[in-house]
């Protein structure tokens, strides 16, 4: 939906850019063609921001020639499934970061490749994510955060990233939370079971997802990258803490889910013992009287009790009474 969105309002200009725009001093210049990119980034006080959705390789190419982007770097973003990471390439950095939604109760993932450079800072989109126009629109009410330039915008996308995994992660725990309360009243269902191990793969693929970005803002944070300021390196740890903290609910949500399985066999287990006393005792008590039975119906001609002119009430009377009994025994410790 939020791709369909963003086709619709980039397709009035050209396919593939959701945005190009030039600031300065944290307000927007102008909106401008990607041919005038790189002039414009080389003014003092000036950057670019580009957001790219899915473009071809056309695109991608008229935007190499403009900041001098490294075919590496190209060939990455052109072919998304890349994992998260950080590359420099000379004097431009190359971030890979992965998205994540909730589609028909399936985490889907997309892709966010950045190009950030001296005055400029490109976004490229693959697959399910969630559009930046919101980021875009949100700091350009900030002029003084948004003049800070292309590195805050760099650490305004990451927080936005990580940021979105809460959402999913929340759906999630609604979910965990109704299995945990019906894994105690009944036994798991082979539907449950399968959903309950959609749900643990989905986490741990979310983790492999978040989890590499705590590297790549540990590196954002070093002074090895002249790129980034060192007044930005308390954001970017800040974005490294929320990646923490997505990962203990990851973490925890998965344990909760192992547990729930496990609680579950134990139910399954613990009713089919209870079935199993029942089914013993019953055919304890059905014994008394088919051994009676099975005595007397044995063809031998003497046998004095058959003589006993009340020996079929007596037989009736000790069956009824060893029966009374045993069921008497069995409920007592709870089998029935």
């Amino acid at each position: 939906m939020e791709l369909a969105r963003d086709i619709k309002a980039s397709g009035e200009a050209e396919a593939g850019i959701v945005a190009s725009s030039v600031y300065a001093a944290g307000h927007r210049v102008a909106d401008i063609p990607i041919e005038e990119a790189g002039a414009w980034s080389a003014k003092e006080g000036h950057f670019v921001w580009i957001g790219l959705l899915e473009p071809d390789r056309e695109l991608l190419l008229r935007v190499q020639r403009q900041f001098h982007l490294h075919d590496l770097a190209i060939e990455d973003a052109e072919h998304p499934h890349q994992r998260p990471k950080l590359e420099q390439y000379g004097d431009a950095l190359f971030i890979v970061a992965r998205t994540a939604q909730l589609f028909e109760g399936r985490v889907t993932f997309g892709e966010t490749h950045l190009f950030v450079g001296a005055g400029y800072i490109v976004s490229v989109r693959h697959g399910p994510s969630t559009s930046y126009t919101s980021v875009r629109q949100h700091w350009e009410s900030c002029p003084s955060a948004l003049s800070k330039g292309e590195d805050f915008i760099l650490y305004a996308i990451l927080d936005f990233i990580v940021d979105n995994y809460m959402p999913v992660l929340e759906q999630i725990e609604a979910e965990v939370d109704a299995i945990e309360d019906r894994v105690l009243v009944k036994p798991m269902t082979t539907a449950d079971i399968e959903r309950l191990y959609m749900l643990r793969r989905d986490l741990l693929r979310l983790r492999n997802a978040a989890g590499p970005l705590v590297e790549v803002c540990r590196r954002l944070t070093s002074a090895e990258l002249p790129q980034i300021r060192a007044a930005m390196h308390p954001l970017f740890r800040d974005v490294t803490d929320h990646i923490r903290t997505v990962q203990e609910k990851i973490d925890n949500l998965r344990e909760v889910l192992a547990f729930a399985f496990e609680a579950s066999l134990l139910v399954g287990q613990s009713q089919e013992t209870a079935i199993a006393k029942k089914l013993a005792s019953w055919a304890a008590i059905l014994a008394v009287p088919t051994a009676v039975a099975g005595i007397y119906g044995m063809n031998f001609e003497d046998m004095p009790e058959l003589k006993m002119a009340f020996g079929y009430q007596t037989v009736l009377i000790f069956i009824i009474a060893a029966c009374s009994f045993l069921y008497w025994r069995f409920r007592k410790n709870g089998w029935l």
